[in-house]
């Protein structure tokens, strides 16, 4: 039976699929570049963004996207200029044709000439302010300026109230882009009402996912020695926004009613907290698991996981948890990730989780309630076609943000901008526009 022809009242097993991890992600699973592709990619791409091995969330989707596209269209289409961060090299595979240090600006005139000079059809620019250099990532703006080919640029985020200096910035960033590429309806509408960008020049394509099977937890729980245990998981770069700490609150509630419960955090400390403060904040919750006597029911992973390794940890959850701290966080990466995998998911209404979590594919608690939480947890925990329900919305909905799928939309808003290249000027923000938004003094630029 087709996955798309499931009824939500369908048995569990009638959403397994044979194969339990998808052959086209990974290292230490067959090489999507090892694909036939289905069709050539219609141009040549190079994607200006972070890679691995560099770990941060924007590393792991654009090594995805990439992926993607060359199991869609083969390898030789695509190239990418990958953003360094200081003091820093890494053993970068192939397709990464030039590099960039985040801090330096002449290395972003260097890449200019790198780029206008070789036979790249359009640039797709994956834009998060904190991994260029310069006040609010302004460094970006000197490459953008001088590139001779088109531009389409993700948005991974979207300020609702963005100060004079980031909406400068992204207001650049719109003029000389030719589409925007948002990954949920509420960065979309944030565009139009806070930026001012025509509805007509923003894509929504959503956060791409592995092509996982569903499958019930107890098939990985052996192999993570969890056998017998009910998993909540988190897992992603660590950093003090993430609202860890509220799960472990919630802990000795939720044990008092399922005592076989562990809650796994799985994830290394992001780069750059780490170079602030070291490990202080997984140190903050040891203790504060200590303190609560839940210390030996939360399992710390201080490193960063392999693709595999990821499907199976995330595989074994029965319950998948973002207790993030603020609302606006326009992606979650992780999100889509549990999702995919058919998890019951727990999550306070942040933006995206409130969009994809909606219609019974989540349950949304208040930001930093730990009371919220230990009540949706047991109640999942209490009614196992309730989860079972819930996995089968989150799954079924899944399926349209598959990574195949998501390169072809890709490619989709490429042509796009190929067919309808003009100059910025046309394109809705006016550069006359963006410069009254504020001075390049204040960017020191």
């Amino acid at each position: 039976m087709a996955v798309s022809s499931i009824s939500l009242n369908s048995p569990p097993n009638a959403l397994m699929r044979r194969e339990i991890w998808p052959p086209a992600f990974g290292k230490d699973s067959p090489s999507c570049l090892q694909l036939m592709p289905s069709q050539s990619l219609p141009l040549r791409v190079a994607v200006v963004g972070n890679h691995l091995p560099r770990q941060c969330e924007i590393v792991t989707f654009t090594t995805d996207l990439c992926d993607a596209m060359a199991a869609e269209y083969g390898a030789g289409g695509t190239s990418v200029v990958a953003i360094n961060d200081p003091r820093s090299s890494y053993a970068y595979p192939a397709r990464v044709r030039f590099e960039i240090d985040e801090d330096d600006l002449s290395s972003y005139r260097a890449a200019v000439s790198f780029l206008n000079g070789s036979n790249v059809d359009l640039v797709c620019l994956q834009h998060e302010y904190g991994i260029f250099g310069g006040n609010t990532g302004s460094h970006v703006l000197e490459l953008l300026r001088h590139l001779t080919m088109p531009v389409a640029t993700t948005l991974h985020t979207v300020l609702r109230q963005p100060d004079i200096l980031q909406r400068f910035v992204m207001q650049q960033i719109a003029a000389r882009s030719e589409r925007l590429i948002v990954m949920s309806e509420y960065s979309s509408r944030v565009l139009q009402d806070v930026f001012g960008v025509p509805g007509e020049k923003i894509d929504l394509i959503p956060h791409g996912i592995p092509d996982l099977a569903f499958v019930e937890p107890d098939v990985y729980k052996d192999s993570l020695s969890l056998a017998g245990k009910s998993v909540l998981l988190t897992f992603g770069l660590l950093s003090p926004n993430k609202g860890f700490e509220s799960v472990i609150e919630a802990l000795p509630h939720i044990l008092s009613r399922h005592s076989d419960v562990v809650y796994v955090i799985a994830g290394a400390t992001h780069p750059h907290v780490r170079a602030r403060e070291g490990d202080r904040y997984r140190e903050q919750l040891q203790v504060l698991a200590r303190e609560l006597g839940v210390e030996r029911e939360v399992v710390f992973h201080n490193r960063f996981f392999s693709p595999r390794e990821m499907a199976a940890l995330v595989g074994s959850a029965d319950i998948y948890i973002t207790p993030y701290c603020h609302e606006a966080q326009a992606v979650s990466g992780t999100l889509a990730y549990a999702m995919g995998a058919g998890k019951a998911i727990i999550s306070t209404p942040y933006w995206h989780a409130a969009e994809l979590l909606d219609d019974g594919r989540g349950a949304l608690v208040p930001f930093e309630n730990p009371v919220a939480i230990a009540a949706a947890a047991i109640e999942l925990l209490d009614n196992d076609a309730k989860r079972q329900a819930m996995r089968k919305r989150a799954y079924l909905y899944a399926r349209k943000m598959v990574w195949n799928r998501v390169a072809q939309s890709y490619i989709r808003s490429f042509i796009r901008v190929r067919a309808n290249h003009m100059h910025p000027a046309h394109l809705g923000v006016s550069m006359q526009t963006a410069e009254m938004s504020a001075t390049s003094q204040h960017l020191n630029i």
